[in-house]
């Protein structure tokens, strides 16, 4: 018979490996009663299955006492599937949906506080976290452009730059702007990228929202379908059948 630690090493080297499969990313829709205690209980599932959450984003929704949960995470397929029946097992959670393989719209909204003053006129930060300017004697002394200038210059390629992204300045002071932009989280995080040369003071992210796309019928989209039908006047008549002019 083998010994007791023959037998272990036996049974540890018969062990398989830690299955390898890639991490993906998730979004998970849930479903779920509007009342105290349920983000803590849902965050406690995914916690202790280990998953470091992305983004979690809940908020009630048109119907009373229902709420609506966006959760995005990396893991592997199989455990976050188990986490999501785990998940749809707590009694306040009606239902959790996973969009990662189906087609829908992700949105993300961010506020971020961007300073209006050139990196040569900062000092030490004012009351409202924006840089301060400096003295510009030694910038005027030398011929530089007026500190004034560079600040409306500046100002101006923020506005062009949140103009680009399709975002829009929502407060502006004499030392700092605040943008606000609506897109994909990556979008955002482009966008944060470009405005790191400028100085960003803050920024706040809301966390992803998702929503499934509406399902298309046989004929295919909208424009196919449009684009296929013979084009008619109002009286009935085929347009394509008459004369050039």
């Amino acid at each position: 018979p083998l010994s007791m630690e023959e037998a272990v090493n036996n049974i540890l080297y018969n062990t398989p490996s830690p299955t390898r499969a890639p991490t993906t990313r998730h979004v998970l829709n849930g479903l779920v009663s509007n009342e105290p205690g349920v983000l803590a209980r849902v965050a406690g599932v995914l916690a202790g299955r280990g998953f470091n959450i992305e983004s979690l984003v809940v908020a009630r929704t048109e119907v009373p006492d229902l709420s609506r949960m966006t959760i995005v995470l990396d893991g592997q397929t199989p455990v976050v599937q188990q986490a999501r029946k785990q998940l749809e097992d707590l009694v306040p959670v009606w239902a959790v949906l996973d969009y990662t393989d189906t087609r829908f719209v992700e949105r993300e909204l961010l506020l971020v506080k961007v300073s209006a003053m050139p990196h040569e006129h900062w000092t030490s930060p004012g009351a409202d976290g924006a840089p301060t300017p400096a003295a510009a004697t030694a910038a005027a002394a030398a011929g530089a452009v007026s500190p004034l200038l560079r600040t409306a210059l500046q100002r101006n390629a923020l506005r062009e730059l949140a103009d680009l992204f399709h975002g829009r300045v929502v407060d502006v002071t004499l030392r700092s702007m605040i943008i606000e932009l609506s897109a994909k989280p990556e979008r955002v995080d482009a966008f944060l990228r470009l405005l790191a040369p400028f100085g960003v003071i803050e920024a706040a992210r809301s966390g992803s929202m998702a929503m499934p796309r509406s399902a298309l019928d046989a004929r295919g989209s909208c424009e196919e379908a449009g684009a296929a039908a013979p084009a008619q006047r109002a009286d009935g008549v085929d347009v394509t059948q008459l004369p050039p002019g």
